[in-house]
């Protein structure tokens, strides 16, 4: 896995656009709770929730900016910078910490040269902290690009990494 670090940036990441936006917010505005629609349409659309969008949702919503920004930043799910092309999830909830899951994402983390949120330099891989898979009989429990794996110990981690190449 050392390889991981030395590897050129190839991601491409999705260019804001206002107009786009604009025409995401407007498609969700009427429906009732149209916020987190809104904020998911955008980060599937960018790749995440831009900081340039929260005055365009504030005004759209009648909201404040620090209520758009309250709300991104509180779910874990919405992204201030794009993600990786494959993204794993490692749980961090009680049953995955008693079955080593901790100590596993440390040995990972510390061997890819990556904090919790980061991404590879060359954009292929991002790996975010989740709390509870529900796949707590399987634990340590992971989610790599949506797929849930249980029983991620160290050595299936590093088979995960080395499928994002």
């Amino acid at each position: 896995m050392s390889g991981l670090k030395t590897m050129v940036a190839t991601a491409a990441t999705p260019a804001w656009n206002e107009a786009e936006a604009a025409a995401i917010i407007a498609s969700h505005r009427h429906r009732e709770g149209p916020l987190l629609p809104i904020l998911h349409a955008i980060q599937a659309a960018f790749g995440c929730v831009p900081p340039e969008a929260e005055p365009l949702i504030a005004n759209a919503l009648n909201l404040s900016r620090a209520e758009i920004h309250g709300v991104v930043t509180f779910y874990h799910d919405f992204r201030r910078k794009p993600a990786g092309r494959h993204v794993l999830k490692l749980c961090r909830a009680e049953a995955c910490q008693s079955m080593g899951g901790e100590a596993n994402a440390a040995r990972l983390l510390a061997t890819i040269g990556l904090d919790w949120g980061g991404t590879t330099p060359d954009g292929r891989l991002t790996i975010e902290p989740v709390y509870c898979l529900g796949l707590c009989a399987n634990a340590p429990a992971a989610l790599f690009d949506d797929m849930p794996v249980g029983r991620a110990d160290a050595a299936r981690l590093e088979t995960l990494v080395r499928e994002a190449a």
